[in-house]
């Protein structure tokens, strides 16, 4: 049963980190690719190497698995509503550093600033839980230093665009990563 669930922790991980890899793609508009997405892609591929690792040389609790396999669907699935708010909007690569053509708030962004980030963050820390090993909180704290670092940058490019007075009221409603509390 632990072999089945390694297999399929893994093929369910490698699925959501390819629709990741579409995206880049097909789904975001760049020129090139920024020295910081390559960095995501080379940190992105080694915790995958380290994850497939620790997947199959330690044993896990059925709960850590079930529970990091539940979390990566609930990634994918926000990912899938991301890329489906955003079709029309040509959204620019990560680290591209342009002013954005308008603001999305309708689907996951009507609660969320950056679902797309909140997915990839999602997915990795739902690996890093199946995988039931310590050290694999030390690369999902360093991608969240990196999407949050992003996440950051593309605010301050709204901020210096004319769109600035309608985002400021939309950072009222929508979370940064995750939705706001109501208080």
């Amino acid at each position: 049963m632990q072999f089945l669930l390694d297999i399929v922790v893994t093929l369910v991980s490698l699925f959501v980190i390819g629709q990741f890899v579409w995206a880049m793609r097909f789904h975001f508009v760049t020129d090139r690719m920024p020295i910081g997405a390559k960095v995501i892609s080379a940190v992105g591929i080694i915790t995958i190497a380290l994850f497939i690792y620790l997947q199959f040389t330690r044993v896990q609790p059925l709960g850590a698995q079930l529970a990091g396999l539940a979390i990566e669907i609930v990634a994918s699935l926000l990912f899938v509503a991301a890329i489906r708010a955003s079709r029309e909007a040509q959204l620019y690569y990560v680290f591209e550093g342009q002013k954005p053509r308008s603001i999305l708030k309708s689907g996951p962004y009507g609660y969320i600033r950056h679902p797309f980030y909140t997915s990839y963050l999602l997915q990795w820390a739902g690996w890093a839980i199946a995988t039931w090993a310590p050290v694999a909180i030390v690369p999902v704290a360093i991608l969240v230093f990196i999407y949050a670092k992003a996440a950051i940058g593309e605010e301050r490019n709204i901020a210096d665009s004319s769109l600035a007075g309608d985002y400021a009221d939309y950072r009222r409603r929508a979370g940064f990563f995750w939705p706001r509390l109501p208080i």
